[in-house]
């Protein structure tokens, strides 16, 4: 029954999402320029790059223990911009993995990457490495690749428990600029304290369409964020209509003879309880008694005489 009362607001939220989606979208591929804010994060990716081939040094990316689903997705789309960048300055990378089909996903994007770019002899089929998929194991091996090739930037994105920590200390220690993101919110301390750059709750997801400008992403993204105005718009409308409408419910009363006192008329609040009966709510004025209602008792003392005896 809550449902019937209270589902069609599920419904509305979706249809208004669809709607918001739909139509930036197609502002997008109209040619609108729809805005994005800045994230730093993805800013010093072009920073880092440029450090590590300076320095002639890898890059490094990791996707954590991300498998093969929208995280580790997300994750590889992002590696694929940085290995384009990477591929155009003939930046080594290493590209570290804990899970299998994100592996062979992995090594046929990148090599579309490399052949894309013009330059598929620059692939380097080592480059993209299937560590283990043991936890601790896999953050040993992330370690010792970082200490003995001294990478210069680390991408950590993904999925990370209790190795995060380990991973980012090491490229710490090593000097290299270190950017990160994860879905996993109690790791997100521990990267901020590690790292250069974190990126926060949704800031992952919208990496891509920040680093694309594909007009699908853009338009899912900022019909997203209309979504969230109107819904948090939606709460705070509803929080200040609550509380008037319950100071005004408050405010109500009827005038009703007060139970064992005949005769005597007093406003009670129209959902106090009188009588073992719950009074239904209604919104009106009080009620002044009229001239057809019996009069009220005058109580003891309330009239002082005023002239003596004659």
């Amino acid at each position: 029954m809550q449902y019937y009362d209270t589902g069609y607001l599920q419904i509305l939220f979706v249809v208004l999402l669809i709607v918001f989606i739909l139509f930036n979208i197609q502002r997008a591929r109209g040619g609108k320029q729809l805005f994005i804010r800045r994230i730093p994060g993805l800013s010093a990716i072009d920073e880092a790059i440029g450090r590590s081939t300076e320095m002639g040094r890898p890059v490094l990316m990791v996707p954590g223990l991300s498998g093969l689903d929208p995280v580790g997705i997300q994750a590889i789309k992002i590696f694929g911009y940085i290995t384009r960048t990477a591929a155009r300055f003939a930046t080594p990378i290493r590209l570290l993995l804990a899970n299998a089909p994100l592996y062979s996903v992995a090594t046929e994007m990148i090599r579309d990457v490399y052949q894309t770019e013009g330059v598929p002899e620059r692939f380097d089929p080592q480059s993209v490495r299937f560590v283990t998929d043991r936890q601790f194991a896999f953050a040993a091996g992330v370690a010792g690749l970082i200490y003995r090739e001294r990478v210069a930037a680390a991408f950590l994105m993904g999925d990370w428990y209790a190795e995060s920590l380990i991973v980012a200390e090491s490229a710490n220690a090593v000097g290299a600029i270190q950017v990160a993101a994860s879905t996993i919110t109690t790791q997100t301390p521990f990267l901020i304290a590690a790292c250069d750059y974190v990126m926060i709750g949704d800031e992952f997801y919208a990496a891509s369409a920040y680093l694309s400008r594909e007009p699908v992403l853009v338009g899912s993204l900022v019909g997203q964020d209309w979504s969230k105005l109107a819904i948090a718009s939606l709460i705070v409308v509803s929080s200040l209509f609550g509380s008037v409408e319950k100071r005004f419910v408050q405010q109500t009363a009827e005038w009703v003879q007060e139970p064992g006192k005949a005769g005597e008329m007093r406003p009670i609040p129209a959902r106090m309880k009188r009588n073992d009966e719950i009074l239904p709510l209604r919104f009106f004025s009080p009620r002044k008694p009229g001239p057809l209602d019996p009069p009220r008792q005058k109580k003891p003392g309330a009239e002082t005489s005023t002239g003596g005896d004659s």
